[in-house]
């Protein structure tokens, strides 16, 4: 059974390389940057680095637009509010064991 790729899908496989969050790290930190600028930080080939921006691309986490001869890319943060919400129920799971811990070692100190 083939499975269609939702759009959380593909965020959470845009987000499994470490040079893929380190392009969204550098885009939120110092805003749009042309593609040369930033495929200059990295230790790849263009093309292997341009692949890398279309996976970006795809999953909706960043846009592209032409300056003259420059394509020039800028983060679009909208798709990770998707993994907010798929993450919220995990995040009040994490919180509500760690308040149990936190009263099991309150009643520790106590005793």
């Amino acid at each position: 059974m083939k499975r269609t790729q939702t759009g959380v899908d593909r965020v959470f496989a845009a987000l499994s390389s470490p040079i893929r969050r380190e392009v969204l790290r550098i885009l939120r930190d110092e805003g749009p940057q042309a593609v040369a600028t930033m495929a200059a930080r990295f230790d790849m080939t263009r093309p292997s680095f341009s692949e890398q921006l279309r996976v970006l691309r795809d999953a909706g986490l960043v846009s592209e637009s032409k300056r003259g001869r420059q394509r020039i890319y800028q983060l679009e943060p909208e798709p990770l509010l998707e993994l907010t919400d798929w993450l919220g129920p995990y995040e009040r799971f994490w919180r509500q064991r760690l308040a149990q811990l936190g009263s099991v070692l309150d009643d520790m100190e106590e005793k």
